[in-house]
């Protein structure tokens, strides 16, 4: 079996699964589950590769709703990241049954040409994208050990090839006062809801001053519980991006000071608690991006010039920790939701819509063919099997 055949056969069994691929999605989108409490989204998600024969690791690298699929033996080890959590009160509306689904359909599509091509692939289920950093959880315990590139795609307004993104760090604030009558004796108080304002007030002034690519964004988690009482204890929930790790460091001792003047204004102490791990900025593997480019425009679909992916708004994944350690891709495949973009309820309808569904082919489609290139060159399987080697040996 030549590379056309292997490349037309990848493509061959996604189509003769597609049946099965849209009702995963279907089903993971109708019982949405929040970060590191999947447990029904990360069965559904095994069950279709462990009908093929694939081997299963449950709870991989400790996490209860994390799992590695292995199926061949072959020389060339490549994973396939599926994610399944959904957002609190609005569910998938950042479309992760369609990651999912478009996950499985690879690693289907793989396994049928593993003993052609040498290879060994492993679909590993991330938990907690959204809130969590699962995929930097699974790097710490040596879940990606083993593999030499890792793939996924992830569905939104348009199709991009080599998607980019943010690094992000998020904190939670807690700030302590001391409860008083509000009328008869607010003096007695320490005022933890104006520690509150001080902050904000002191990022909003912030904001004029950020250097571009940085962004800073949050909640007040508490505020208070009645008018009529002064405040002991309020939180806030900050998040905080940039373009690099070095400028996220400048923008995070900024944003610190501002929490620091809230509890120096007001008299009140305070905390800043890290609450997940860092997500660091993708980084594209060029070569895969290009073949991903070409296989969008071979499905009848329209990239975004290279020129102009670097101008796009950009969010954050835990996937970008994957991809600065070893080559990977993580291209957007477009859903049409009426002009809705990620994270609003309109495009929770979409993702279980037939736009969505043919994302979810499409987007297995060029994930399997995209790998089946690099297999099949060997320039390209030359070049991912030594940096993989020069990781192990670092």
């Amino acid at each position: 079996m030549g590379p056309i055949p292997v490349l037309d056969h990848v493509e061959d069994t996604v189509q003769r699964r597609s049946t099965d691929l849209v009702a995963l999605s279907h089903a993971i989108h109708a019982e949405p589950e929040l970060a590191f409490a999947e447990h029904r989204s990360c069965a559904k998600t095994q069950a279709l590769v462990a009908e093929r024969g694939f081997e299963i690791t449950s709870a991989a690298g400790g996490l209860d709703t994390a799992f590695r699929a292995e199926f061949g033996s072959g020389p060339l080890t490549v994973g396939v990241c599926a994610e399944y959590d959904a957002l609190p009160g609005i569910g998938h509306a950042c479309g992760h049954n369609i990651i999912a689904a478009s996950a499985v359909g690879a690693a289907l599509a793989l396994a049928d040409v593993a003993d052609e091509l040498g290879l060994k692939v492993v679909l590993v289920g991330t938990p907690a994208e959204e809130f969590g950093g699962g995929k930097v959880l699974l790097l710490n315990a040596g879940v990606f050990d083993d593999l030499a590139l890792a793939v996924m795609v992830h569905p939104g307004p348009v199709d991009i090839a080599a998607a980019r993104s943010l690094t992000l760090s998020a904190v939670r604030v807690d700030y302590r006062g001391r409860e008083a009558h509000a009328s008869a004796a607010p003096y007695q108080g320490i005022n933890a809801a104006d520690a509150v304002t001080v902050a904000q007030v002191a990022i909003g002034l912030l904001r004029q001053q950020l250097a571009p690519g940085q962004q800073v964004h949050g909640i007040v988690a508490e505020g208070g519980q009645v008018a009529n009482v002064i405040p002991a204890h309020t939180e806030l929930q900050y998040t905080m991006r940039a373009t690099e790790a070095s400028s996220l460091a400048d923008l995070e001792a900024k944003v610190r000071n501002c929490f620091l003047a809230g509890a120096v204004a007001t008299g009140c102490d305070h905390t800043v608690e890290q609450t997940e791990p860092m997500y660091d900025a993708l980084k594209p593997d060029p070569w895969m991006a290009e073949a991903v480019r070409a296989e969008m425009t071979r499905l009848g679909r329209a990239p975004v010039d290279q020129a102009l992916e670097a101008a796009l708004p950009l969010g954050s994944t835990d996937m970008g920790n994957v991809t600065q350690l070893l080559p990977g891709i993580h291209p957007m495949v477009a859903v049409d939701a009426g002009g809705a973009s990620l994270h609003q309820p309109a495009f929770t309808a979409a993702a279980a819509g037939a736009s969505a569904d043919k994302a979810v082919l499409d987007g297995a489609i060029m994930l399997a063919r995209t790998v089946v290139r690099v297999a099949d060159s060997p320039d390209q399987r030359d070049r991912v099997l030594a940096a993989q080697a020069q990781r192990a040996a670092s």
